[in-house]
C-alpha cells in the first residue's frame, strides 16, 4: 500500500469515532464516506447495563438502578462510595452522567469516575479517560488519558480497546499494535471495531494481508449488529460481487435496511438499483421516492437528478407521495 492510501486509511478509522463519548455528552455522529453522522458504540440503557460494571456482585444499589429507582440507588450508594468502594463510586458517577433522578451533573459525574478510576475501576477508567480527552468539565490531559484508557482496555473492556486503538492511531504510533486492539474489541462483538478491521483487510495494514473476502466477512458482522455504515458496504459488496460472488439481491437486501434506518447514502444507492432494475425489479417510481428522501436530507447527485428531470409529473407527484410514506 502506498503512502496516500495508507493516509486515507487512517482518516477513516479515525473517522469511525473517539468511541463512546462520556455519558454525559451528547454523542456525536461519526461520518465514513457518503454516510449519515453515525453514533459511536451505543452506552447501554440503564436498564441493560452489566451488573459487572458495578462490582463483581449486584448488590441492593443496583437492583433499585436496574429498576429505575434512581434516587434510592444513589443512597443505598453514596455511604459505601464515600467509604471507597469503587462499584458504589462508578455507580453514583453513571447516575449524574446521565441525569437519572437527578440534574445531569458532569462535574459531580467526573469527580467519582476520578476516585473509582484511581482504585482501577475498569469502567470509570474510561470514562474518565474520555473526560480527560474532552477537556470540558476536567482539565484536558491526554497523557493522563492514554494511561487510564490502556488499562481498561488491557482489564478487557472492548469499547475501551476501540478507543485505544483510535487514539494510537491519531498519535502516530505503531499501526500493528492498534489493529491488535481493533481485532480484539472486533472479535468481543463490537460493531465499530468489526467495521474498521473490514477497512484493514480491505487495505492490507497494521501486519494484515489485503484480503476482500475477510474484509466481507467482517462487514457481516457488523451489519448484522445493525451498523448501517457496515450495512452500506456490505450491500454494495454483494451487488458488485467484491469479495466474493456477486448476490445483487441480497446486497439490494442489506443497502434498503441501511436506508430505512436513515442512511442517506444508501438511501440514494437504493435509488439507482431500484431505477436500473438491479437486484430488485425496476421502479422508476420508487427509485424517485427514495432519491427524494436522501436529497431532502441534503444529498445531491447530478446523475439522479437527470433521473427525475426525465420523470413525468404524475410520476413526480407519485414519487413524492411514497417519499412522504417513507419518512
Amino acid at each position: 500500500m502506498n503512502e496516500a492510501a495508507k493516509s486515507c486509511l487512517v482518516i477513516l478509522l479515525l473517522a469511525l469515532a473517539m468511541g463512546p463519548q462520556a455519558a454525559w455528552a451528547q454523542e456525536d455522529g461519526t461520518t465514513a464516506a457518503e454516510t449519515q453522522p453515525r453514533p459511536g458504540p451505543q452506552e447501554p440503557s440503564s436498564r441493560e447495563v452489566d451488573p459487572k460494571r458495578f462490582g463483581k456482585v449486584p448488590d441492593p444499589a443496583f437492583g433499585a438502578y436496574q429498576r429505575g429507582h434512581y434516587l434510592t440507588a444513589l443512597e443505598l450508594a453514596r455511604p459505601r462510595a464515600e467509604a471507597g468502594n469503587s462499584a458504589a463510586q462508578t455507580l453514583m458517577a453513571e447516575i449524574y452522567a446521565r441525569g437519572l433522578g437527578v440534574a445531569r451533573d458532569a462535574q459531580e459525574a467526573a469527580k467519582w469516575y476520578a476516585k473509582a478510576a484511581e482504585q482501577g475501576d475498569p469502567e470509570a477508567q474510561m470514562q474518565y479517560a474520555l473526560m480527560l480527552i474532552d477537556g470540558r468539565f476536567v482539565k484536558e490531559d491526554r497523557e493522563k488519558a492514554y494511561t487510564l484508557m490502556r488499562s481498561a482496555a488491557e482489564a478487557g473492556k472492548p469499547l475501551a480497546q476501540f478507543n485505544l486503538a483510535q487514539m494510537m492511531i491519531e498519535e502516530g504510533a505503531s499501526m500493528e499494535e492498534a489493529v491488535g486492539w481493533y481485532e480484539r474489541a472486533a472479535r468481543a462483538g463490537l460493531p465499530d471495531a468489526q467495521y474498521a478491521m473490514a477497512q484493514v483487510h480491505a487495505n492490507g495494514v497494521g501486519g494484515k494481508p489485503e484480503d476482500a473476502a475477510a474484509a466481507l466477512r467482517w462487514l457481516l458482522r457488523a451489519a448484522r449488529q445493525n451498523y448501517d455504515t457496515a450495512q452500506l458496504d456490505l450491500g454494495t459488496w454483494l451487488v458488485e460481487g467484491r469479495g466474493g460472488e456477486a448476490k445483487p439481491e441480497l446486497g439490494f437486501a442489506w443497502l434498503k435496511r441501511a436506508a430505512e434506518g436513515g442512511n442517506v447514502a444508501a438511501q440514494n444507492r437504493v435509488a439507482k438499483l431500484l431505477r436500473a432494475g438491479v437486484g430488485v425489479e425496476a421502479d422508476p417510481v420508487q427509485a424517485a421516492a427514495w432519491y427524494i428522501l436522501a436529497r431532502r436530507a441534503g444529498l445531491t447527485d447530478s446523475e439522479m437528478e437527470d433521473f427525475l428531470d426525465g420523470l413525468t409529473s404524475e410520476q413526480l407527484k407519485d414519487a413524492l407521495e411514497r417519499a412522504n410514506r417513507l419518512r
